[in-house]
Parts: structure tokens; C-alpha cells; sequence
């Protein structure tokens, strides 16, 4: 049997971090419940088109700081801001806290994770080809350069088949089980007439030597001081 983690809570702490920044022992189911009615409320209610990636919740205080990741970030701010100010004062009625909203936007939309299975998953609802669909999002985001592998995996009655079944294609490499790795997880449903597809994309964006860094600055340090000593030797 394999051990299948979240690629994700594996590296809590490490090179990930978490999307709801709080702590309260005595109010953490209300808290739990709140925040899942407001990643709702605007990810599938509000702002659909919106493209959102992660919605990150902050509790400072006896107010919210919400942070929206998205790649359509007109769409959330509005025309002079009406937008936002709306979904503030919507966000405040359902929470009764004041609230403070930051629009984040996702540069390359291609290589997150999340928004690639959701584009993955509406194109299937269109019922396009599903293996013309992922050969386009894994070919977006390998031209971009900045993805070193991807990995596309759906599960259920594909194309319209009788029985479920799982297919999944690859591209690069996806060290799971490396925790320096950088590796983006999404997943999402395609809600098809014969049923729901689920969509999961696994992207490997590079490795973080945080130690290797640091050691390549102290050899740079080293090579400075080694210069300015031979300089000052001839002088």
C-alpha cells in the first residue's frame, strides 16, 4: 500500500506556510467555520471569474486581514475600487469584524497549480478532448521556463466511459518525497454530465537551498576579503 500525503501539509514549516494565520484553543471550530464561509463566499459565490489561487486569512486582533491571490486582479478591485469596498462591507456583515482586504496578483497563472486544474476542469465541462486539454496546460508551462516538471492526474467517468478509471501524464520531474522541493498542488472538480471528474496537478518549481545559499555568500565574503589583501600586499 502506498502512504499519500498532501504535498503541501508535508512541508508546513518548512518552505510552505499556512493559509489561515491564527491561533485560539477555545474559539477554533467557529474559527474554522468562519473562514471556510468566507473562502466560499468569494471564491464560488463572489468572485467566480476572478480566478482566485488561495485565499489567505489573518486574525492579528479582533479584526480580519484577508489576502486574495488572484490573476485577474481588476476584476476583484473594480472600477475605482467599488469592487473591493463591496466585498468588504459584504465579508464584515457575515463576520461582524472589521475586515481589511489585500489583492495579491498571480503573475504567471500557468504554472499555479490551482488555477491549472481549475482551467483543466472547465475545459472538461465544455467536454473537449481531455488529452488535448492536458498536453496544452502541461505544454503553458514548460514554454514558460520556470517549471521544472508537471504532473496531471483525473479520475473518474472520462469521456464519458462506463467505468471510472484514473489517467495521469507527466512531464519532468516531481520529486515528492523531497522536502526542499518546491511542489505546487492543486486539485478541483469538473462537474460533466456522466458526473464529476476530479483534476489534480502537481507542479515542481525548483529546490530551496537556504543552507547552500548561505554558504555560497560566505565564500563570496571570503573572496572579497581574499582580494582586498592580496591588493593591499602589492600596494
Amino acid at each position: 500500500m502506498g502512504h499519500k500525503i498532501h504535498p503541501k501539509g508535508i512541508r508546513l514549516g518548512y518552505i510552505e506556510d499556512w493559509v489561515s494565520k491564527w491561533f485560539n484553543l477555545k474559539k477554533m471550530p467557529d474559527f474554522i467555520e468562519e473562514d471556510y464561509k468566507i473562502r466560499q463566499y468569494i471564491k464560488n459565490k463572489k468572485l467566480k471569474l476572478a480566478l482566485i489561487s488561495k485565499i489567505i486569512i489573518e486574525r492579528p486582533g479582533n479584526y480580519l486581514r484577508i489576502g486574495i491571490c488572484t490573476a485577474r486582479p481588476g476584476i476583484v478591485i473594480g472600477k475605482g475600487g467599488q469592487g473591493i469596498e463591496q466585498l468588504k462591507i459584504q465579508i464584515e456583515s457575515i463576520t461582524k469584524k472589521k475586515t481589511f482586504l489585500n489583492v495579491l496578483e498571480v503573475k504567471h497563472p500557468e504554472i499555479d497549480a490551482q488555477l491549472v486544474s481549475e482551467n483543466i476542469s472547465f475545459q472538461l465541462e465544455k467536454q473537449m478532448a481531455f488529452r488535448r486539454v492536458i498536453k496544452k496546460a502541461i505544454e503553458k508551462a514548460i514554454n514558460i521556463g520556470k517549471a521544472k516538471g508537471i504532473k496531471v492526474m483525473l479520475s473518474g467517468r472520462i469521456g464519458g466511459a462506463e467505468i471510472a478509471r484514473s489517467e495521469w501524464v507527466k512531464s519532468g520531474r516531481i520529486p515528492l518525497q523531497t522536502f526542499r522541493a518546491n511542489i505546487d498542488y492543486g486539485f478541483s472538480e469538473a462537474k460533466t454530465t456522466m458526473g464529476k471528474i476530479g483534476v489534480k496537478v502537481w507542479i515542481f518549481k525548483g529546490e530551496l537551498f537556504m543552507k547552500k545559499s548561505l554558504h555560497e555568500l560566505f565564500n563570496e565574503a571570503k573572496r572579497n576579503n581574499n582580494s582586498k589583501s592580496t591588493k593591499s600586499n602589492k600596494n
